[in-house]
Order: C-alpha cells, then structure tokens, then sequence
C-alpha cells in the first residue's frame, strides 16, 4: 500500500508551444463548397420505411411524385434493412410492403449485422455521396443534415419536396 503511493504518476506539464492533435473528418473532394458532383440524373433515392408509409397515406405514387418534384429520371433505392423493417411491421402495412417490392425499386443488399435501418441508410450514405435520401422522420433528417452534400426528400402539402439540392440540377424551391 504504501510502495503505491510512493510511486505516484507525476503528471507531466503541457508545453503550451507543442503542437495540438485533433481529429477533423475529412470531407471528399467532391464536395467543393458543399456541391456534390456526383449527384444527378438520374437520381438515385434510397427511401425510408416512414417515406412509403406517409406516401400512401397522402395518396402519392412514390416514382411519378418523385420525378415530378426533381424533373428527371429517378430510381427508388431500397436497402435489405428497411425491407426488413416493413416486414416486421407486419400485416396491417402490406400496401408499404407491396410498394417496396415494386420491380421500379432497387434493393440494395447489406453487408452488416443488425437491421436497423436508419444507421445503415447514414453509413451508406457518408460512403457513397451520389443518393438523395428520402425520409419523414426527423431525427434521422437531422443526423443526414450533419453530412455534407447529402439532400434530404421529403413530405409537405401532399407533395414531395427537396431540401439542399444544388440550384445547378433545377429541383423547385418551394
């Protein structure tokens, strides 16, 4: 007991001139000025289990109110993830389910474990910057808005808006 407490850490003083070490998370260089250059027609839309839910609860065809609200070619992506997330919610949204496995539809296969979606549409995104993610639900609005480049589909008025879309690919502001 007593060798222990002879034998304190000193604590070495910080040379207040010495170089400070910080982790930034580097962003890709295709996001100049916060311009996503991979982004564009068509677009690629990896939506969300609440986005097929709301949609059919406010009437909309998810590929026609898609490409009327962005003017282009659009291609719903869905994961394995939120597929297994709209099986699970079982028999009382089979409508959302029958939407998911629409031929028009590509499935995305993941590679990790556990199958909640929204961690795996944030990782598949903050990898791959070319998707526009489709969504309702806020906070997961709110984890996508912290990566940049990233625009954000979503539900007002029984229509589908965008939100930071570069004014260069012409989607409405409204």
């Amino acid at each position: 007991n007593e060798k222990d407490r002879a034998k304190a850490p000193v604590k070495k003083k910080e040379d207040p001139s010495a170089i400070k070490e910080r982790e930034v998370p580097q962003h890709p260089s295709c996001l100049f000025f916060q311009y996503n250059t991979q982004l564009g027609p068509p677009y690629h839309i990896l939506v969300d289990t609440n986005f097929i839910n709301f949609s059919i609860k406010a009437k909309l065809d998810l590929v026609q109110s898609m490409m009327d609200c962005l003017y282009a070619k659009c291609i719903p992506c869905i994961t394995d993830c939120v597929m297994g997330e709209i099986e699970k919610l079982g028999q009382k949204y089979r409508v959302a389910l029958r939407i998911a496995k629409d031929p028009r539809f590509e499935r995305l296969p993941c590679m990790h474990k556990g199958t909640y979606a929204d961690d795996c549409l944030v990782q598949r995104v903050t990898q791959h910057k070319c998707y526009i993610v489709a969504t309702v639900d806020k906070e997961l609005k709110r984890r996508i808005r912290k990566i940049p480049g990233v625009p954000i589909m979503y539900i007002s008025r029984h229509r589908y808006n965008i939100e930071r879309m570069p004014d260069d690919y012409g989607a409405p502001r409204f």
